[in-house]
């Protein structure tokens, strides 16, 4: 019984892994200002407006670095660096916690 709720669980989280994304929009000249998306199990991508500007319109993106979540292909959450350049120093914490409510609103 005990395995079979473990599975139960394992297959919803992967589960809800799958309908999410997040990207990372970003420019060569700030790179050393973006932060690094590695740690995330989800699907994860930096977009350089050097090599798909028409991305960067399609999603109104008018500061870089900006990260936006995706939950099933929509914009879910979207941090903006402003004309600093420089993302919130909790960016990533804000990522995890946007993240848990998307699972926690699956169950």
């Amino acid at each position: 019984m005990r395995c079979a709720i473990i599975a139960f669980f394992l297959t919803c989280v992967s589960f809800a892994q799958t309908d999410i994304e997040i990207v990372q929009f970003s420019a060569s000249f700030v790179k050393e200002k973006e932060i690094s998306l590695k740690g995330f199990r989800y699907d994860t991508k930096t977009i350089y407006m050097s090599s798909s500007q028409d991305i960067f319109k399609k999603h109104n993106v008018k500061y870089i670095p900006t990260i936006i979540l995706f939950y099933n292909e929509e914009e879910y959450f979207r941090i903006e660096s402003g004309i600093s350049l420089t993302l919130p120093e909790d960016s990533i914490e804000q990522l995890k916690q946007k993240i848990e409510q998307i699972i926690e609103s699956k169950f």
